[in-house]
């Protein structure tokens, strides 16, 4: 998932050591793999710590690099969790019908008849394709597929989308409240 924050974009995060000289693991958020590095160097939240990284695979769905400075398993287990970010500026603009994860967080949600049904939450891809994490406005969750036919409308000025969502969503959704309803 790619966080924004303010004007700096998570690209990836380190998911520990790999070997003993200073290798780690990066699990990369962008839509190629090996193009986390493709902007330029990355750095911390604040963009205080650079990390200047050089890619040197892949293993098991995950990126092995090795960053300048860091030069034995200690010191890169030491960064396991550190996120990598990048200037958003760095970045080129999406094409049309295209957009940065990190825009969507935080849009609200109302279905095609005005109706309000949440906050997007997070976008997820586990491998179908893009899912969105919606917080619907009942405090329940929802994920619906971020296709045209289920996002007709996104209004990034506006801050909102529009969702058409599928039937079995809203009777699944149901589903669960009676459920819960019989524990109580």
């Amino acid at each position: 998932m790619v966080k924004n924050t303010e004007n700096r974009l998570c690209l990836g995060v380190i998911t520990g050591a790999h070997g003993i000289r200073g290798q780690v693991r990066i699990k990369s958020f962008t839509a190629d793999p090996e193009q986390l590095t493709a902007y330029g160097a990355l750095s911390d939240a604040k963009g205080d710590k650079v990390f200047k990284l050089t890619v040197n695979g892949q293993s098991k769905g995950q990126l092995i690099a090795k960053i300048k400075g860091v030069n034995d398993r200690n010191a890169a287990e030491d960064l396991k969790g550190q996120e990598l970010f990048i200037e958003r500026s760095r970045l080129p603009a999406p094409d049309e019908e295209e957009f940065y994860h990190a825009d969507l967080i935080g849009l609200a949600v109302e279905t095609i008849d005005g109706e309000a049904y949440g906050t997007v939450k997070a976008v997820h891809d586990f491998g179908a394709g893009d899912i969105l994490d919606i917080k619907l406005t009942s405090g329940k969750g929802a994920m619906l597929p971020f296709t045209k036919e289920t996002v007709p409308t996104i209004d990034l000025d506006a801050g909102k989308l529009v969702v058409n969502p599928p039937v079995e969503t809203e009777a699944k959704a149901d589903e669960e409240d009676v459920s819960e309803e019989k524990q109580a």
